[in-house]
């Protein structure tokens, strides 16, 4: 069976590219090795034409049951619980990711080991609960996707 890892990040206030690239880029590098890695972003290509992706949903729920509020909780909410791992890349956030620190709740609360990759003064997600609910964290995405196939391996 393999492992499996999810990725989360900011994605209020990005483009679909700002939200995708970082994502595709580790879900091949973790491929390569057998890691599978599951995108809240995944099968919403859809999205590509919206200028910004906001946080409430407004000008995108009518686009399928996956992109509705409750179908976007649900399915991410599903991952985070059947993932071996969470990597969590904050680099460079512009604003602070509400349901990213949802996702980093949930597996802290199932005892799933957290990576984060985060710049080194904290920025926006500067707080304690951050600090405390990951197992590993990182300077750059490169050093912590290292950090998870290490574990997963």
């Amino acid at each position: 069976m393999s492992k499996t890892v999810y990725l989360a990040g900011p994605i209020t206030g990005l483009d679909y590219k700002g939200c995708t690239d970082w994502r595709q880029s580790a879900k091949a590098e973790l491929a390569a090795v057998g890691i599978e890695a599951f995108s809240p972003m995944r099968c919403k290509e859809y999205l590509d034409g919206l200028p910004t992706i906001s946080g409430h949903g407004r000008e995108y729920h009518n686009m399928g049951p996956l992109s509705t509020p409750k179908g976007v909780v649900t399915r991410d909410h599903y991952d985070v619980h059947r993932c071996d791992m969470l990597l969590v890349n904050l680099l460079g956030a512009k604003q602070v990711s509400i349901g990213t620190m949802f996702e980093m709740a949930w597996a802290f609360q199932k005892k799933t080991p957290i990576v984060l990759a985060m710049d080194e003064t904290g920025g926006l997600h500067d707080h304690m609960f951050v600090h405390q609910t990951c197992g590993y964290r990182l300077g750059t995405l490169d050093e912590a996707l290292r950090i998870v196939r290490a574990i997963l391996l």
